[in-house]
């Protein structure tokens, strides 16, 4: 666990990136909420200051004074033991608060928070440490999600605005030949190993047992998923999982067709599909139905972890500042640029223990119907990963930074 003083520097960090990815928007733009999954770019500023009000400065700061009444029901997103909360699909009609008053809802947070820090200095507290670590971490899960949903948000306008018109197109050329990562069977520990944070689902580590396996060492291509769909993919129920089938997608979410070729909407706008870059934005039933085709499968989530356990955490992530999933160089691509599907159910491992309290619904009552996603992707910053970080999504979604690494045997 980090001591107050690296705590307090970290907070000041994260909260303050938060509002340099809200900087490029103008006021429009934080009100929009194009589907029920995205939420309003200001409703994300106002939840993470919600989270340090209602966990940390409520009930332990006794002079904090609470900024609005009614917040906590606003901005309460699925907690339903701390009380009321407002619908999500209707966070997008939300005209007020007005952005200046969230902003100044985050500021009055922030300064209590440095009261707090300067208590805790004095005098540590680990469950406190804790939980300011969770709201860390829980603000920088909200920094990627607010670039999933601004994306989306700009993808329905028919201008296909650029979130920001300084993106890097991109940094390599061509892709690398795909290889094979060959692991052998055995039993392997997977799960949290360390002193360091995660989450309460990552644990407890335990034994698992894999039987020989072969796992891509880089993500499906654009122009790779174009052979597919130029095979009729999507016209072919045999390579479909029913439920998927019936969702009757015909391209990934953000392609649209520019005569012979096709254009991918971006953070940067609208650009030429670039066939050596990764196919993003795809749900775990269009990952299943190309492996099927290639004649692979996904690997499992154990299958991932055992592999990125002895690799670097290096790659493209939100720190490189290009936003989008970029080809893969030499070393292969084994974090970052996108969220791999896998073919595991988002399920407890043996003897999970959710947190105690509130904190308990963060992630326990959300193992049920959503398949496991590892890796990490282009918007998650570098500094919130791990080889046992399990993300998860139900298998219909696709406004995530989702691709598809292969697996064999």
């Amino acid at each position: 666990m980090q001591t107050p003083q690296q705590l307090h520097q970290r907070y000041q960090q994260v909260r303050k990136l938060s509002e340099q990815i809200c900087s490029p928007l103008a006021v429009e733009d934080y009100q929009i909420q194009a589907i029920i999954e995205t939420s309003p770019p200001k409703w994300h500023l106002a939840h993470v200051s919600w989270f340090f009000e209602t966990f940390l400065l409520k009930p332990h700061h006794k002079d904090y004074q609470v900024f609005h009444p009614q917040y906590e029901m606003l901005f309460n997103s699925y907690y339903e033991t701390v009380g009321a909360l407002h619908p999500r699909p209707k966070r997008g009609l939300l005209a007020r608060p007005t952005i200046d008053e969230i902003y100044a809802y985050r500021h009055a947070v922030d300064e209590a928070m440095e009261a707090f820090f300067d208590v805790l200095e004095n005098c540590p507290d680990e469950k406190l440490l804790f939980f300011i670590e969770l709201g860390l971490n829980h603000e920088q899960q909200h920094q990627e999600l607010l670039l999933m949903d601004i994306k989306y948000n700009f993808s329905v306008n028919p201008l296909k605005p650029a979130y920001r018109n300084d993106l890097a197109n991109h940094r390599i050329d061509t892709t690398s030949v795909l290889q094979w990562h060959e692991q052998e069977a055995g039993l392997y520990e997977i799960g949290d190993s360390s002193n360091n944070f995660a989450y309460d689902n990552e644990s407890p580590r335990h034994r698992h047992y894999l039987a020989d396996f072969s796992l891509a060492n880089r993500l499906v291509t654009n122009g790779e998923y174009l052979a597919f769909m130029e095979d009729k993919g999507y016209q072919r129920s045999e390579l479909w999982l029913a439920d998927g089938w019936q969702k009757n997608e015909q391209q990934p979410l953000y392609w649209q067709q520019d005569g012979q070729d096709y254009l991918e909407m971006t953070l940067g706008g609208l650009r030429a599909l670039n066939p050596d870059e990764p196919v993003c934005h795809i749900s775990y039933y269009e990952a299943d139905a190309y492996a099927r085709w290639a004649g692979k499968r996904l690997p499992t989530e154990a299958e991932i972890e055992v592999v990125l356990a002895d690799k670097a955490i290096v790659g493209n992530f939100f720190d490189q500042d290009i936003l989008h999933p970029q080809a893969a160089g030499a070393d292969g691509q084994w974090y970052g640029d996108l969220w791999a599907w896998t073919s595991t159910a988002y399920h407890p491992y043996p003897g999970f223990k959710p947190l105690e309290g509130s904190a308990g619904e963060y992630n326990g009552k959300f193992m049920c119907n959503q398949m496991v996603l590892r890796g990490g992707c282009c918007v998650t910053s570098q500094d919130h990963m791990r080889a046992s970080y399990r993300n998860f999504f139900y298998p219909h979604d696709r406004w995530q930074f989702s691709g598809i690494r292969l697996a064999d045997k």
